[in-house]
């Protein structure tokens, strides 16, 4: 009888830990960065490589950084919605991080699909994306007016968490 308790208790342990697991939301992965300052970055503008912008830049505004890509098919379901907010609350400062991708590839994407960004900058090697923890396109950052990561949306937004996370958060900040 002694024998068998140490493997159902090795059990009974596993079982209740994949149940915690299963009630997690694999979109709310924690990530390290929040409540922490953007990495410092100087990027090319994706449609004026000649310019560049910088976090330093930003210093003083609540904006949203939009990793984003021509290649990534979850992009076609969040862009959408990024456009219209545009166009509804042209106020937003919204940003984009075209993420390991060809120049020409992504001005074609934005000029077929609308280009929701006060400015897209070029992270071709992707070494901006690495700094700021990204795991895949596309993943959202809000940044308040201090230059500090206050939340990171990982996967498409939709129309939902624009309306219950994004917006309220950024209209918190003072955007």
């Amino acid at each position: 009888m002694r024998k068998g308790i140490v493997p159902l208790a090795v059990f009974i342990t596993l079982v209740v830990f994949l149940g915690i697991g299963l009630t997690l939301n694999p979109r709310e992965l924690p990530s390290p960065l929040v409540d922490k300052p953007v990495p410092t970055f100087t990027l090319p503008q994706l449609s004026e490589p000649q310019k560049t912008l910088s976090a330093q830049d930003m210093l003083g505004k609540v904006w949203m950084l939009n990793v984003w890509a021509s290649w990534c098919v979850a992009c076609r379901i969040e862009h959408p919605v990024l456009v219209e907010l545009s166009k509804t609350d042209p106020s937003l400062l919204i940003y984009g991080l075209n993420y390991k991708d060809k120049r020409d590839d992504a001005l074609k994407w934005l000029a077929r699909g609308g280009n929701p960004y006060r400015a897209s900058l070029s992270d071709t090697q992707g070494l901006v994306g690495i700094d700021l923890g990204v795991y895949g396109v596309p993943e959202t950052f809000i940044i308040d007016k201090q230059g500090v990561i206050r939340h990171k949306q990982i996967g498409p937004i939709t129309p939902e968490v624009l309306q219950d996370t994004i917006l309220p958060l950024m209209r918190k900040l003072g955007a």
